[in-house]
């Protein structure tokens, strides 16, 4: 049987389970949100950790902590921030809008683990949260997490897919393939063009992406309560910020509005709106793939993507393109993760915004997926997939629409005609042009020759 401990708080007395690590307010917020069974992010506790070992050192710096002290916050907020202690941190993302309960979660347990070995008088409110607010450290600890989510994960992981996508580009460059407008033959391409454009899609939600990262860098703390800086040390919002700079490697700083930070989640909202434009992206790519893949007989059939798995628990022999179908799930989780946010962002009243927990699940969640699916689409279908050429030549020479190239000379009429009969008959439209104009067989090759329509420009 569960063994408990009794707790006291400013409501009263509570149970808590002996081995706990934090006190009464954690467990009322557990008995209280019984709702969804999902607990704030690793990325988010880690902030946390990382704040709170920050401010224990900026207020020992003012002299407003003693050492002792602030050394024994500082171990046990890097034994959270490092993942040692996630266990202990149970409360359910749906919670109080402010993230109150997650920010004495923090306090509890740091207070626990500072005053275990030795107590030294630590108390979760005067001391660890000693120049803090919920309302400051909670916005804090998401613009925090995201911006090292991305920069650890989501950022190298869309280097390597680009450098993936480069590469085959590379290889395919000047290898033809049939264009395709309204899902409709087309003038032709090389492979090389299409991967490049995949790559230029990644680099620009790069682009994107960092340009968005400099307004999650300028961090709330030091506005306490409503933006103000009550019970905070003028200095402590900026050196705040240079700790954590230094503590992370990420260039963070003070935001010169405090009340901007505490009150709306406009970053963050923005920076959702750049991965839901990656997710877009991605599933573009990936539909492009499954679309090139699809047959091997009655579709496109254009490349071959890794056997991975059987298909089917029916059908014998079947393969999917099972990594590009993962990929474009993660990109509806991410657009709808979006809207999510989005909503959380406009229930900013008056000076504070009251949907924190979930805008930092959900922007975390975005992250991390689509670090994930691009890593794995680059590592495996990109990398993986390759060129049905018989396939890809016969259609080449069968496609109608080549005819455009002949065009300035023997106009659009006479074309559109010539086409129409190369498809009716099934004919090679080359066959079909030398039969119905003058061009000698020198000339058709050369106005025809796939790679050379790749190029643009009028052939003479």
């Amino acid at each position: 049987m569960t063994k408990y401990r009794t707790e006291r708080d400013s409501m009263g007395k509570l149970k808590v389970p002996a081995d706990a690590l934090y006190g009464a307010q954690t467990q009322r917020a557990v008995d209280n949100f019984p709702i969804s069974g999902m607990a704030m992010p690793r990325e988010f506790i880690r902030a946390l950790g990382l704040i709170k070992a920050c401010a224990a050192e900026v207020n020992r710096d003012l002299g407003l902590l003693g050492k002792s002290k602030a050394a024994a916050i500082v171990r046990a907020a890097k034994q959270v921030a490092a993942g040692q202690v996630d266990a202990d941190f149970p409360i359910d993302v749906f919670q109080t809008g402010s993230g109150t309960s997650s920010n004495m979660n923090a306090n509890e347990v740091i207070a626990h683990l500072a005053n275990a070995k030795k107590n030294w008088g630590v108390h979760p409110n005067d001391h660890v949260n000693m120049g803090q607010s919920s309302n400051d450290v909670i916005p804090t600890a998401i613009q925090v997490s995201a911006c090292l989510t991305v920069q650890e994960k989501l950022l190298p992981a869309l280097h390597s897919l680009r450098d993936a996508l480069d590469a085959k580009a590379k290889a395919l460059k000047t290898v033809p393939k049939t264009g395709r407008t309204h899902l409709m033959d087309a003038m032709p391409v090389t492979f090389g063009q299409e991967l490049a454009t995949w790559s230029r899609q990644i680099r620009s939600a790069v682009e994107r992406i960092d340009a968005t990262l400099k307004h999650m860098r300028k961090l709330p703390q030091g506005g306490t309560a409503v933006g103000t800086g009550i019970n905070a040390h003028p200095k402590f919002g900026k050196d705040v910020a240079a700790a954590l700079t230094a503590a992370t490697g990420f260039a963070f700083k003070s935001s010169d509005n405090y009340f901007e930070g505490i009150s709306s989640q406009d970053a963050s909202v923005a920076l959702s709106g750049q991965l839901k434009v990656l997710a877009c992206s991605l599933m573009k790519i990936a539909n492009d793939l499954r679309w090139m893949n699809s047959g091997p007989l009655a579709g496109i059939g254009e490349i071959e993507l890794p056997a991975l798995q059987p298909g089917s628990s029916i059908m014998p022999g079947k393969v999917n393109p099972v990594v590009p179908e993962a990929v474009c799930m993660v990109c509806a989780q991410v657009i709808g993760n979006d809207a999510t946010i989005t909503v959380a962002g406009q229930s900013g009243n008056f000076q504070l915004n009251v949907m924190l927990p979930v805008v930092a699940y959900n922007l975390l969640q975005s992250i991390e997926l689509l670090a994930n699916a691009s890593r794995l689409l680059g590592d495996t279908a990109i990398k993986g997939f390759t060129v049905k050429q018989e396939r890809i030549n016969d259609a080449l020479e069968r496609n109608p629409i080549l005819v455009t190239a002949l065009n300035p000379v023997i106009g659009y009429e006479k074309g559109a005609a010539t086409a129409k009969q190369a498809y009716k008959e099934g004919r090679p439209i080359k066959e079909v042009a030398r039969e119905n104009t003058d061009l000698s067989e020198a000339d058709l090759d050369r106005l025809l020759d796939p790679v050379k329509l790749t190029k643009g420009g009028i052939q003479k």
